[in-house]
């Protein structure tokens, strides 16, 4: 899944994106509330991991518009408070877990297995190019013979590359769906992913191209 980790705390937020990063979630990690809330509007994440306590917009009220605009994404609340008082507010706001801080990352990473369950409820959608359809509920990816055996962060690719419906994709929004929006990876990772998706694809009639100096686009052959 796609989460955004909305914590002012570096080391916090830092030792949350390498957990979902090795549990394979990709990550888009942002530091105070403006930015969280302009973020939020046209992201496509599933799940909104959001600090209470944030530097220049509190982290209530960014959950509040998110509801308000009828955003219905599971969000997990962080704070390092822990009354009742607290708890019952980012309830009322719309949160639908809570979790104070200090906390472990065994339950941390229940919490959101727990709101994961919850984005599979989601009706199932079919995507088709070529010859190839994509589940975008299960994330998988499948031929005429069967489903194709992709790694998780080419299936992000596909995804992004798929969503962009013919037009260009650069490099730095591939990267940002393989990795997370911040993260400390350099643009080349992309290439790689590209050309062993390619691969996978060309003999079910797709194809991706590079717009030199622009980026990738995907279609199906003709």
């Amino acid at each position: 899944m796609r989460i955004v980790v909305v914590e002012d705390n570096i080391s916090v937020a830092k030792g949350i994106r390498y957990y979902l990063h090795d549990a394979g979630h990709a990550v888009d990690l942002l530091h105070d509330g403006e930015q969280a809330a302009a973020f939020l509007i046209d992201d496509d994440a599933d799940i909104v991991v959001l600090d209470i306590n944030l530097p220049k917009r509190d982290g209530l009220t960014i959950l509040r518009e998110l509801r308000g605009r009828g955003d219905k994404r599971p969000v997990l609340l962080l704070t390092a408070q822990s009354e009742t008082e607290d708890k019952v507010k980012g309830l009322d706001a719309g949160a639908d877990d809570y979790l104070s801080k200090p906390f472990e990352m065994d339950e941390f990473g229940a919490r959101i297995r727990a709101l994961s369950r919850r984005v599979g409820k989601q009706p199932v959608q079919i995507s088709q190019i070529g010859s190839v359809s994509f589940d975008l509920t299960a994330r998988t990816i499948s031929g005429a013979d069967g489903p194709l055996d992709v790694p998780r962060r080419e299936v992000a690719l596909f995804e992004r590359l798929l969503m962009a419906d013919g037009r260009i994709v650069s490099k730095q929004l591939l990267l940002d769906s393989l990795y997370g929006t911040g993260a400390d990876v350099d643009e080349p990772v992309v290439e790689v992913y590209v050309s062993r998706l390619r691969k996978r694809l060309q003999p079910h009639g797709v194809q991706i191209t590079v717009k030199r100096g622009l980026g990738y686009v995907m279609q199906a052959t003709p």
